[in-house]
């Protein structure tokens, strides 16, 4: 008997996961943690109390499965993949707040460094844009002088979520991250896969506080969790989390392409073993490593898709749950030509426009309630199609088949406008839990449980684990739908103003980043 320990760190929450050999879920422990707002457009998380909670949710896991544990082959992890930490070499304490995916602080170094944005996608595949992490890290150093100070002499390490947790795991023995994340920084070169002196030195990072890179499925180290384990397991299978539910969603061929419904979306398409430019809208990625040889992926990112619905329940009070969405928007025949236009923090893929703010467009006296719902869960379903359409043109892969997970997926009247809008069968998965599975499975792989990416493919799967959803939405309806999409963001981006403060945001700006109950 074999299984495997996993740990889920998403934006909202951390879980702790067991899985037996075949990727079967056997038990989860969840947590959430704080969601810290220090002004408009800044967001960050506890890196303390994140990991505070993981071994909390580790310690209720095994008290509840003692028997399983005692079988535990490894240890792998699927983590948000921008959020930066920096902390103490070998204590592994943060010396700031982690600073998250959606923060906006880096804003004005990105439009210093706007001219460079070439020669940044020629080596990382990226945009500059402070979604990814190098800005947010050069406005750390530029404002924190003691922490600058501490990165240079080598006294901080400064690494995504996963070199964090491997650190404290591993007790400060290991410094490493994996391909996926590193590759999400701004500062790693995709074609070489090191970290780029040049991109380090224009981002002002020093490159010696920054983790080895190692494949996903490589080694990182042993742990008992702090004695929580009865024997030490080795760490092996990290990946970033949308890059992992491509893994688990087994799309291990080019054209095989997942979407994955969180507080923000990540639509991932494998393109194979030889990288190719993404063009305009498109980001380039690593999908993992293993071997050596990396299988590359191209990526549109949507900044809000169920943080919109958080965004209903929380700053506006249309609903007191996410669940309540699909009988208020089915409660109506169509969205009466109201669309939202969810920019709460800029535009993304394809329009990659950070000025851009959100409206709610097309409203009549007619309008009501459940004509805002349905445009909320509406504007997910476009924004896919925003991305797909785009991966369609630059890949020159014919993509026939969509895969989904995520909360969202339990939204059967989503599910299907995605389909319906996109003309592609969308198979979504019906678990919650695909990151920590394909992390578990690249671990298994690595530590020779399977052998193959081909026996990891003919795993067997639950006759209810997929639900799948088949176009039925005549195409002239589906153009029409989708042009007054287009209409609503052409004003929203007629109506983007540059910023002009130092937080990226408008002085006036009073909406903050959206809880999102069903991660990302």
């Amino acid at each position: 008997m074999v299984n495997i320990l996993a740990i889920d760190q998403s934006t909202s929450a951390t879980k702790a996961l067991l899985f037996d050999a075949i990727g079967v879920l056997i038990d989860k422990v969840s947590l959430d943690h704080r969601q810290i707002y220090p002004q408009p457009g800044w967001v960050e998380h506890d890196a303390e109390e994140i990991w505070r909670n993981t071994l909390a949710a580790l310690k209720t896991l095994v008290e509840r499965n003692r028997d399983a544990i005692q079988h535990v082959s490894h240890l792998s992890l699927a983590n948000q993949r921008e959020t930066i930490v920096v902390f103490e070499r070998g204590t592994g304490h943060p010396v700031h707040n982690a600073i998250v995916w959606q923060c906006r602080r880096g804003d004005p170094v990105c439009a210093e460094l706007a001219d460079q944005n070439d020669l940044v996608a020629g080596k990382t595949g990226l945009k500059i844009d402070t979604y990814f992490p190098a800005s947010k890290l050069t406005w750390l150093m530029r404002h924190r002088p003691e922490i600058a100070r501490r990165l240079r002499d080598g006294d901080a390490l400064a690494g995504t979520i996963d070199a964090y947790l491997v650190h404290r795991f591993t007790g400060g023995r290991v410094f490493a991250t994996d391909h996926t994340n590193a590759s999400r920084t701004l500062l790693f070169d995709i074609r070489d896969l090191v970290w780029d002196e040049g991109l380090c030195s224009l981002f002002e990072v020093p490159c010696r506080a920054l983790p080895e890179v190692r494949d996903t499925t490589a080694h990182f180290g042993e742990t008992d969790a702090c004695g929580l384990l009865p024997h030490r397991v080795p760490i092996c299978g990290v990946m970033g989390d949308s890059q992992a539910s491509l893994f688990a969603h087994r799309c291990f061929r080019p054209g095989a392409a997942k979407v994955t419904v969180g507080t923000g979306s990540s639509v991932l398409l494998n393109i194979g073993p030889s990288l190719r430019s993404p063009g305009e809208g498109a980001v380039a990625t690593i999908g993992w490593t293993h071997g050596k040889e990396p299988t590359y992926a191209l990526e549109g990112i949507i900044s809000y898709s169920g943080g919109t619905i958080e965004w209903l329940k929380n700053q506006v009070g249309l609903i007191r749950s996410a669940d309540e969405t699909e009988a208020a928007g089915g409660s109506v025949g169509d969205n009466g030509g109201v669309y939202l236009v969810p920019a709460f923090a800029g535009l993304s893929a394809p329009y990659w426009c950070p000025e851009a703010r959100g409206a709610i467009v097309g409203m009549s006296a007619h309008s009501g309630r459940a004509h805002i719902i349905r445009a909320a869960l509406e504007s997910i379903g476009y924004q896919v199609r925003d991305v797909v359409d785009m991966m369609r043109d630059r890949a020159g892969i014919d993509v026939r088949l969509l895969h989904a997970d995520g909360g969202a997926t339990r939204n059967a009247l989503l599910m299907q406008f995605i389909a319906d809008l996109t003309g592609l069968e969308l198979c979504a998965a019906r678990i919650a839990e695909c990151s920590p599975l394909g992390a578990a499975l690249a671990g298994a792989l690595g530590m020779g449980v399977h052998g193959s990416l081909e026996a990891i493919g003919s795993l067997p799967r639950g006759p209810g684990d997929v639900a799948v959803y088949r176009p039925k939405m005549a195409p002239a309806e589906v153009e029409r739908l989708y042009a007054g999409w287009r209409s609503a963001v052409k004003q929203v981006l007629a109506g983007a103003t540059p910023r002009s403060d130092t937080a990226g945001t408008t002085a006036g700006d009073s909406v903050h980043a959206p809880q999102a109950p069903i991660g990302r």
